[in-house]
């Protein structure tokens, strides 16, 4: 009996914006809070601090290699404007710089000086956010304090949205050329500092983390196996991080914990390790099964609608069709908005809104 009014009562959220539930019968707060976040499907952003190139170091990019230089051709606004244009998944690269001063001085800036650029807030030591140093280094939030700032001052001023997902990529090496700057390796220290510069912004009860989740169960997979995820009435408001890493950087992040204890982020790993939870997928054509299975196992899954510019160039929407049908709950672009210059290719969630139940929900 209750497993046929779930079943109902998913079936009729399905119809609603999640995050402004109108326009259905029996299509309203309450119907919806009730549902799980790994219940739910939101579009997000990828490398969502990343500002344009300037014009004679995108020229000159292109001159050494065109393709490459077409790959990362692009830009967003503002985080706090995707959050206001409907975004609920952001993804920062971070930069270890302890000592301070390592990126400010790019290579590219001094090689083909363009459109001005600040370079005064990566003087200080913290984490610095940017997508390449030496190339790709504008970002609208310099400092991964003042991305995180952002986040929260949106979130404080909108305290009913749907659990945001923020993924942290750490960026490590650089160019083999002269002159350029290898970015800085994260050791345990490090690791350590993207955890408590997270919690020098947002406090407990901001946040949704692995302990939260796990609660009384052996692992942090058991717990998401379980399906132990808040409901959205517990979630609206909060924020979520995992760590989207090669695994010797999500081994050296866990340490010798079973799962993730004590530690802020979840971390993309395989569905059968202790500290499964999330799963990063980006091939939503390719890899439609396993994305659907683990949604429908309880892990959150993070797929990408477009990559390298190539939808919007060609404006192909089949992989975006393909990451909303398979399930994922953050499906990640570049495009919430055309890029004039490409053409009119745009990703957005099915029927519109912010929030919808996952099409491989259980």
């Amino acid at each position: 009996m209750l497993a046929s009014l779930f079943a109902a009562a998913l079936a009729v959220a399905a119809q609603c914006d999640l995050e402004a539930p109108s326009g259905a019968p029996n299509c309203e707060r309450r119907q919806v809070d009730t549902l799980r976040i790994d219940q739910i499907q939101a579009i997000g952003t990828h490398n969502s601090y990343k500002q344009a190139i300037s014009p004679k170091q995108m020229a000159m990019l292109r001159a050494v290699n065109a393709k490459e230089a077409a790959n990362i051709d692009y830009a967003h606004p503002p985080l706090s404007d995707q959050l206001a244009a409907g975004a609920r998944q952001l993804e920062i690269d971070v930069l270890n710089d302890p000592q301070g001063g390592r990126y400010a001085d790019p290579l590219g800036m001094k090689m083909a000086p363009d459109v001005p650029y600040d370079l005064a807030p990566l003087k200080g030591p913290g984490l610095k956010v940017m997508h390449a140093q030496d190339i790709d280094y504008r970002s609208s939030c310099p400092l991964f304090t003042g991305c995180l700032a952002e986040i929260r001052a949106w979130s404080k001023a909108h305290p009913d949205h749907v659990p945001l997902l923020i993924l942290l990529n750490l960026k490590e090496g650089g160019l083999n050329v002269p002159g350029a700057v290898q970015a800085v390796t994260f050791d345990a220290q490090a690791m350590d500092a993207v955890d408590a510069e997270i919690r020098s912004v947002f406090a407990p009860g901001d946040l949704i983390t692995p302990d939260q989740i796990q609660g009384r169960y052996a692992t942090l997979r058991d717990a998401a196996l379980a399906h132990a995820w808040p409901t959205l009435k517990a979630a609206r408001g909060k924020v979520m991080f995992a760590l989207d890493a090669p695994r010797n950087q999500v081994d050296l992040y866990r340490g010798d914990r079973k799962s993730l204890e004590g530690r802020v982020m979840f971390v993309n790993i395989d569905e059968a390790s202790p500290a499964a939870a999330y799963i990063t997928l980006n091939e939503p054509k390719e890899q439609a099964a396993r994305i659907a299975a683990a949604v429908r196992a309880g892990l959150i899954v993070r797929t990408r609608a477009d990559a390298d510019t190539n939808e919007a160039r060609t404006g192909d929407r089949s992989r975006q069709e393909a990451a909303f049908a398979a399930g994922a709950q953050y499906v990640s672009t570049d495009y919430m908005k055309p890029d004039p210059r490409l053409g009119s290719y745009e990703a957005h969630l099915p029927g519109g809104g912010v929030a919808r139940v996952s099409p491989a929900s259980r």
